[in-house]
């Protein structure tokens, strides 16, 4: 015995217009001028927060979810030295053109070139020019350590 199944429907997805546009001007609404860190940085805020519980004396387990996102931090972080990260820091950050999702962005992606940087992160295209980006970046790469 068999039985047909009836043609699938489909309608055409239409992209919001909205998203496009917060992609390409950064529209974080309410968050938009939250503090944002990159994975590297959110690596070292964690590992120093357990730290303290460690040495806190008191019995700490750690939640499954919490050793996922170190398992993942510790795999993506570009910069895993406390002094790289922090050099990486203030290069970002004397960078005032780009809000502070930008910079944690290009900390966290570590792109190769301009090209690519702005390709992943489009609210870059009209804040900074791609000899100033690529700049950047390659100050960025010199403090990579491909060792670890």
């Amino acid at each position: 015995m068999s039985f047909q199944l009836p043609a699938p429907t489909h309608r055409k997805r239409t992209l919001p217009q909205g998203e496009l546009e917060a992609a390409s001007t950064l529209r974080l609404g309410a968050d938009q001028n939250t503090h944002t860190l990159s994975l590297s940085e959110a690596r070292l805020v964690i590992n120093k927060v357990l730290e303290n519980k460690r040495r806190g004396g008191k019995k700490y387990e750690e939640p499954e979810n919490l050793t996922k996102t170190l398992d993942y931090l510790e795999v993506f972080a570009r910069f895993k030295d406390e002094e790289n990260i922090k050099a990486v820091e203030r290069l970002l950050n004397s960078h005032t053109e780009l809000e502070m999702f930008e910079r944690s962005q290009l900390g966290s992606l570590c792109c190769d070139n301009a090209e690519e940087a702005k390709s992943l992160i489009p609210s870059l295209q009209h804040k900074i020019s791609d000899g100033d980006l690529q700049e950047l970046l390659d100050e960025l790469t010199k403090l990579r350590n491909f060792t670890e």
